[in-house]
């Protein structure tokens, strides 16, 4: 008998006894005034034992059939093996139907030798920061470099943008390593799809800030630039737990996104690429939770295309020369503009770079065209050994064009009573 049991046998005695009534026992125990008739009844016809529930010790209706529970052990072995018990679970319910609690595919994969229990450690407490209350208020920025593609194609990184109130994946893209290119190129794709957020918070990688020391009027990032240019606020985090909503994302990502890719036979950026706005979607349906505030926070982008793509491209500035020539990553650009030579020359131009690399040169927010093409003047290349040769050569021809001391010509050391012949040098 359980401790429920016993008291119940001790409530019901009393009621025999005539020391407690039907009402009052009911009251003592949680239950209705006919349950306590059906107790009595069951207790003076069968004793004590009719007190206990006659299901217990019973396999449960309801139990999963031993032939599921067998399956199932040998489907997780054969593809899931390194599944977490969550993640396996929902692969099961998915991909072959069986529907099976988180907690029995733990049992499950226990038994089997497939999960070992993680002893929790004690990390240390941060001060908890509030979610923003719309979304599009505060977007995390991150690249995560990983082995994303498990040895079928080079390690890469994936660029991940999250929106604090939701933790709904607004963008992801692989590419080979994080720069500022990279980040401008999904920044624009985001623009296009949400609208232009309120804030980006972002580490402090060099791509974000300038690492100078203290020095002051330290000019901001190219990537800091274009988002002046757009109207966005720039934070930079600073320590990792401050921004914890996109790095516990890409410790998800690193898990469930390498699984995912390894059932769909992904193996290699420019598919998974492709692929990932499904993923993206699929993902935020499991994980992405309801704003505080519903007012979406994203202000929709109303100029032109190209304003956007001049915005997200790279700054420099260059002076023309007289020929309307400049150079640019050792390259000769040469513009063509007949008759403006004496309005162009000497002049400051922009060139932007867009992040797929093609350029634009531009004079007082007008298109100049323009020719590419190499250096004249450039040098080619020198190994060390020619390069050593060359000041052996310069040393040698000073040695050579050094005046001689006085007494060191023949005819000053010449030895002998009889005068030295004009000319004829001593031995």
């Amino acid at each position: 008998m359980s401790e429920r049991d016993t008291h119940r046998l001790g409530v019901l005695e009393r009621v025999r006894s005539g020391h407690l009534s039907q009402v009052q026992a009911g009251l003592e125990l949680g239950l209705s005034t006919r349950q306590v008739r059906r107790l009595l009844t069951r207790y003076e016809r069968q004793g004590a034992r009719g007190l206990v529930h006659c299901l217990r010790g019973r396999p449960s209706n309801r139990r999963t059939p031993q032939t599921v529970l067998d399956q199932a052990r040998q489907l997780v072995g054969a593809y899931y093996a390194d599944f977490g018990p969550t993640l396996a679970s929902e692969k099961l319910l998915e991909r072959h139907g069986i529907a099976l609690s988180v907690e029995h595919t733990r049992q499950l994969m226990t038994q089997a030798g497939l999960w070992h229990p993680k002893r929790r450690r004690n990390k240390p407490i941060h001060p908890m920061r509030e979610r923003r209350t719309c979304r599009g208020e505060l977007i995390q920025i991150d690249g995560s470099p990983h082995d994303w593609f498990e040895g079928r194609a080079p390690r890469c990184t994936l660029l991940v943008f999250i929106d604090d109130a939701t933790s709904e994946l607004m963008a992801l893209r692989f590419v080979e390593q994080e720069t500022t290119r990279d980040y401008l190129s999904v920044l624009q794709q985001y623009i296009l799809a949400h609208g232009l957020p309120a804030c980006l918070y972002s580490d402090r990688h060099s791509i974000f800030v300038t690492n100078h020391g203290q020095q002051e009027h330290v000019k901001p990032t190219r990537f800091n630039q274009a988002l002046q240019r757009l109207g966005i606020e720039a934070i930079q985090a600073s320590s990792p737990q401050a921004k914890g909503r996109v790095e516990r994302a890409n410790q998800t990502l690193q898990d469930r996104l390498v699984k995912e890719m390894r059932l769909a036979g992904i193996n290699g950026m420019q598919q998974a690429n492709a692929w990932l706005e499904a993923f993206r979607r699929g993902h935020n349906q499991r994980f992405a939770v309801a704003a505080h505030n519903m007012q979406d926070a994203h202000v929709p982008y109303l100029s032109r295309p190209e304003a956007l793509v001049q915005a997200c491209s790279l700054h420099y500035e260059r002076i023309l020369s007289r020929a309307l020539t400049c150079q640019f990553n050792g390259k000769l650009l040469q513009i063509q503009a007949p008759g403006q030579q004496r309005q162009l020359a000497g002049k400051r131009v922009q060139i932007l770079e867009q992040p797929d690399g093609q350029l634009t040169l531009l004079y007082k927010n007008a298109s100049l065209p323009f020719e590419m093409g190499p250096k004249s003047n450039k040098l080619p290349p020198v190994d060390a050994k020619q390069l050593n040769d060359v000041v052996t050569h310069k040393i040698d021809r000073r040695e050579l064009n050094r005046r001689p001391a006085p007494d060191t010509h023949p005819w000053k050391r010449w030895i002998s009573t009889e005068p030295n012949p004009r000319g004829q040098i001593a031995p």
